[in-house]
């Protein structure tokens, strides 16, 4: 079970894909996503020992340098957080939907792991930059008062952050548009 992530987000695709071979070179990590994301942005998303971790994102930081453009470490990880990331959770149906929207990729992998955490939900999609102009959202389903507190939860760390563009709370969806979210 993966525990500990962390991710580091660059404007240079050309340093991003250097320093994704640095960070699993420097410590026993392993390497879930590394790609391009808009608008010309790199990012590396990693899992590990959470010295590992640290110790990996700390290199990637000192090679990427200036084209660091966020990173983080996020130990003790919600076990639907990777599933989320990578589209892969299976979910239920449910009384409402959540959607919280950021204008950068590590405040949504926080806000998903804080709202999966406070509240009874299941993580449907955690989206990261990719074809939305670096931008990242979160989608999240369960029964509507929990639904509501995932999202306030999620909505804090985007206002502390200042990276909240929005969010939105739907209850009874229609199951056409719940079945185009899976």
């Amino acid at each position: 079970m993966i525990r500990t992530i962390g991710l580091i987000e660059l404007n240079s695709i050309a340093k991003g894909i250097e320093v994704g071979d640095a960070v699993i070179k420097v410590a026993d990590v392993q390497l879930l996503k590394a790609h391009a994301v808009c608008p010309g942005k790199y990012i590396l998303l990693i899992c590990g020992d959470i010295g590992a971790v640290k110790t990996a994102i700390e290199a990637g930081q000192e090679i990427g340098k200036a084209y660091v453009v966020d990173h983080l470490t996020l130990p003790s990880v919600h076990p639907q957080l990777i599933e989320a990331i990578q589209g892969l959770n299976i979910v239920p149906e449910v009384s409402a939907i959540g959607v919280l929207e950021f204008f950068n990729i590590a405040t949504s992998i926080v806000a998903a792991d804080a709202a999966a955490k406070a509240a009874s939900i299941n993580l449907i999609e955690i989206r990261l930059g990719l074809s939305i102009g670096g931008k990242s959202f979160i989608t999240l389903c369960g029964d509507v008062s929990s639904v509501q507190e995932a999202v306030e939860v999620g909505v804090a760390i985007g206002k502390e952050r200042g990276m909240l563009v929005e969010k939105s709370v739907i209850p009874s969806p229609r199951k056409e548009l719940f079945e185009k979210l899976l």
